[in-house]
């Protein structure tokens, strides 16, 4: 079997793989590099969801990249707009050139004694595996299963006899007008299904267990497109980004160190879209605080809108059963439908969804602890993009490319084959990987990489500490071993 070589190798073209690609080809132009994309196009997440309404959750000033501004009037952003953004970004920056499509990684296995990492992949139409080589390989695949998203072993389930869909398999040819919906969930999927599929539906009833903290933004953002008319592109994007960042950070602080106040005013903002008739304690007041679970965003309050219209409504109860047209609650109503869409979560990943082995032996991430969140103790030459889970996804993307840039450019200067995060401290604290308990995240949390109680081991959510921790941290810190 022919063995292809890379001085790194980035897995997936989303978009913190494609972030990756730009700073190797702006920072290290002398490496070479390729992306394994299991897909047929690039994308990740956006790619994948086809389901109505689907948009970013965040500003495009911030999840856009940092190298690319984001200069549309629209900075709530549908799918569309984004997959023609990175579709750009690539042709543009000649990233498409890279992109070795339907590759999918089945495993990753590092070897101390080439420093090399070996990455087997399969291919369609093919019976045997390809392999590749690379000193370095960068993980850009996303925090969940492509596969399959999650959904509860329901009673009943198999009697009902319309269609149940989850979001992550929507397909194009669905044909909702016309008929009586039930979403089950009230996290961001549902908060962007529910508007778009009342636009053609009898009904669509959002179907809870409990309340979920929804914020109202515009969709659209005056004063950016303001700054873009006066002041040339590149200096508004950043004026345009720097006060999103700002934004962000500050609302998740008041959040975080003010959650009552912080509930009384998002409390206000539902009672000023819906009206005090409406019942808003059993249905939009969550009994956690603020950013304990994410804060769903409502585009210029379109889910509202829709419930005030009756195209929508609320209905906060527990499921008993699904019988041949309706679900039976707990309460002892019931709720007929037509469709039932699952918007009930995403099955999480692991780090990755195959396999990595050192040394031949493989490695169990709950072992392991997360260094400056991109890295991992006793796993050398392998960085993770994860973004936050409190602002926008790929302000963090961007920060660690470039820091593993800077990283493989010391290296080079320095002669070292290998640079491996060792945890030697014994007064170091172990802690969970965040302090985010959604249901995705707790199915998982006892199986994630663990943090520490200092820094560099510490993972915050915060772009501030981030940033001075990856742009002035000292590179040969004594804790990354270098050989």
């Amino acid at each position: 079997m022919n063995t292809t070589h890379f001085d790194t190798l980035i897995i997936g073209a989303g978009i913190s793989g494609i972030s990756a690609a730009h700073y190797m080809q702006a920072d290290c132009p002398n490496k070479t590099y390729a992306i394994l994309e299991g897909r047929k196009n690039i994308g990740g997440t956006w790619d994948l969801f086809r389901y109505p309404g689907i948009r970013s959750d965040s500003d495009m000033y911030t999840f856009g990249f940092a190298f690319r501004p984001w200069t549309d009037a629209k900075t709530i952003a549908p799918r569309e707009a984004i997959i023609e953004y990175l579709e750009k970004t690539v042709k543009d920056e000649g990233i498409d050139q890279h992109i070795l499509f339907e590759h999918k990684v089945n495993k990753a296995s590092w070897s101390s004694k080439e420093s090399l990492w070996t990455i087997t992949t399969n291919t369609p139409n093919s019976d045997h595996s390809k392999k590749f080589t690379c000193s370095f390989l960068s993980l850009c695949t996303g925090y969940y299963n492509y596969e399959n998203g999650f959904t509860p072993n329901f009673k009943g389930i198999e009697n009902f006899k319309g269609q149940i869909i989850h979001p992550q398999k929507w397909t194009e040819d669905i044909d909702y007008s016309n008929k009586k919906i039930i979403v089950i969930g009230s996290g961001a999927t549902a908060i962007t299904l529910i508007p778009a599929l009342a636009k053609k539906a009898t009904h669509v009833t959002m179907l809870q267990r409990s309340p979920t903290y929804i914020a109202i933004q515009p969709s659209y953002d005056q004063l950016g497109q303001w700054l873009y008319k006066i002041l040339p592109i590149k200096t508004a994007f950043k004026i345009n980004r720097w006060r999103k960042i700002r934004w962000q950070q500050f609302s998740y602080y008041l959040c975080r160190t003010y959650p009552n106040f912080m509930k009384k005013a998002l409390m206000k903002g539902v009672e000023k879209s819906l009206g005090s008739e409406f019942d808003i304690k059993t249905h939009f007041s969550p009994k956690y605080a603020p950013w304990d679970e994410r804060l769903c965003l409502d585009p210029d309050g379109n889910l509202f809108l829709a419930i005030k219209k009756k195209k929508a409504s609320v209905v906060t109860d527990h499921i008993d059963s699904f019988s041949k047209n309706r679900i039976q609650l707990k309460s002892g109503k019931s709720i007929e439908a037509d469709i039932i869409v699952t918007a009930t979560g995403l099955s999480p990943t692991i780090v990755s969804n195959f396999d990595i082995e050192v040394n031949g032996s493989l490695v169990d991430f709950s072992d392991t602890v997360s260094y400056k969140g991109c890295m991992f103790s006793n796993i050398p030459n392998m960085n993770l993009a994860f973004g936050y889970t409190n602002a926008s996804w790929t302000l963090k993307c961007d920060m660690v490319s470039q820091y593993i840039c800077r990283l493989i450019n010391y290296m080079d200067k320095n002669d070292f084959k290998q640079c491996c995060p060792k945890q030697n401290d014994p007064n170091l604290t172990l802690e969970p990987y965040m302090d985010f308990t959604p249901g995705y995240i707790a199915r998982v949390l006892d199986r994630l990489p663990k943090t520490g109680s200092k820094v560099p081991w510490q993972v915050k959510q915060s772009y501030f500490y981030d940033k001075e921790i990856f742009e002035k941290g000292a590179l040969d810190d004594g804790i990354i071993e270098f050989k």
